[in-house]
């Protein structure tokens, strides 16, 4: 099983990459599942035909000129309603904890107020995902997920949600609240299986769709960096609507695309001056005609993998998040996120955990328990992320 999850800033056209990737892949043989978390509903529109909650067949062409063969039955397509989720799925837990925190002494209305759970749409449109790959025939799973804020709170929430809950329910073990301390439980390990799927790099990869401009551009590495904070790998970043080179043309027309297509070259080498070479970065030339339809979709497919695997993305491996080494005085800690030269970074001690700032995203890690006794001397960042100093007796062996 394979998910892929295609993001990036509103406009960038990632729904319609994300389509065309899971045409790509059905288009080779492989049973396809491609579903939109993005509450504006716009897959259906790439495929132009209307799309359920549930999922139902796409036809798909032969996979580029020169593929043949039918591929019927392996695309299908689905648009997850999150709202009518949060109408069903979590109306019952939600009832069965606040019926038990009432039972255990707490005012009715005190009960309510503390079953409502931020973000809870969002995590469950992240939970219709998890039980359409696990439950579902795909081979793959395409998700066209909102909007690149939306997207990194709902890849937050499943580590997020479970802090809260135990904050919230951190009285479970008192006498009368076993039933609360069950749904909770229950609800935590659903929570750790989900933390668990999106940072599995064999299973979980990020595609990141960007156009080639200064400003995307930069959201585009703070939400690298916020990514590696949460142990998600990114494997390709895909830009849109590149302006096809002029060629020979003539006139105003030309010399305004010869400009446009000059400034986004120079946007382009920036990207590989930063460390996003070729290997990673693909160019989407821009369209004159909307691509709508399978037979559009599947065209471009072909020009983003150039009949490679669309499931290969860099072929890079993983670095692990938190990597330490001895030190004269302790211990250094590498952090390994991607940084540019204006990134903002900060750094504080949280008890047992280290809070990472970076361009505004923050996560709370889990010191290593050997550095845990230790106290933060200095911090420096490198081309590879943040290296923290800690002084501290290091133990025997």
């Amino acid at each position: 099983m394979r998910i892929l999850l295609f993001t990036g800033k509103g406009g960038v056209g990632k729904t319609t990459l994300a389509a065309a990737t899971a045409a790509a892949l059905a288009g080779r043989g492989r049973k396809t599942l491609v579903v939109s978390t993005d509450p504006a509903h716009s897959l259906g529109d790439a495929f132009g035909r209307a799309l359920g909650a549930e999922p139902s067949e796409v036809d798909v062409v032969p996979d580029g000129p020169s593929a043949w063969g039918s591929t019927s039955g392996l695309l299908h397509a689905a648009q997850i309603d999150s709202r009518s989720l949060v109408d069903s799925t979590w109306r019952e837990l939600r009832q069965e904890i606040q019926t038990a925190l009432a039972g255990a002494g707490l005012d009715s209305l005190d009960a309510e107020e503390l079953t409502v759970v931020p973000g809870v749409d969002e995590l469950l449109a992240l939970t219709e995902v998890q039980r359409l790959a696990e439950h579902g025939p795909w081979e793959t799973v395409v998700v066209d997920c909102g909007p690149t804020a939306e997207t990194l709170r709902l890849l937050a929430l499943p580590e997020a949600v479970s802090g809260y809950l135990t904050r919230m329910f951190g009285w479970q073990a008192k006498p009368g609240a076993r039933r609360t301390a069950a749904a909770v439980r229950r609800l935590g390990a659903h929570l750790e299986s989900l933390r668990t799927l999106l940072t599995d790099p064999s299973v979980t990869t990020v595609r990141l769709v960007l156009t080639p401009e200064r400003v995307v551009v930069a959201e585009a590495r703070r939400t690298l960096s916020s990514l590696a904070l949460r142990g998600i790998r990114v494997d390709g970043l895909i830009v849109n609507r590149l302006m096809p080179a002029p060629g020979f043309w003539r006139g105003a027309a030309a010399s305004w695309m010869r400009t446009r297509r000059a400034q986004q070259n120079v946007v382009l080498a920036e990207l590989a001056e930063a460390g996003f070479g070729p290997e990673l970065v693909k160019p989407v030339e821009h369209r004159a005609v909307e691509p709508v339809g399978l037979e559009a979709l599947q065209e471009i497919a072909y020009e983003l993998y150039e009949g490679l695997d669309p499931l290969t993305g860099n072929g890079k491996g993983v670095t692990p998040l938190l990597q330490v080494s001895e030190s004269d005085e302790g211990y250094r800690l590498r952090i390994t996120v991607p940084l540019h030269r204006d990134s903002e970074v900060d750094l504080a001690r949280v008890d047992d955990d280290l809070a990472v700032t970076v361009d505004g995203f923050r996560r709370l890690i889990a010191l290593p328990e050997m550095l845990r006794p230790c106290r933060i001397t200095g911090a420096e960042s490198d081309a590879h992320g943040l290296v923290v100093s800690l002084a501290g007796n290091r133990g025997p062996g």
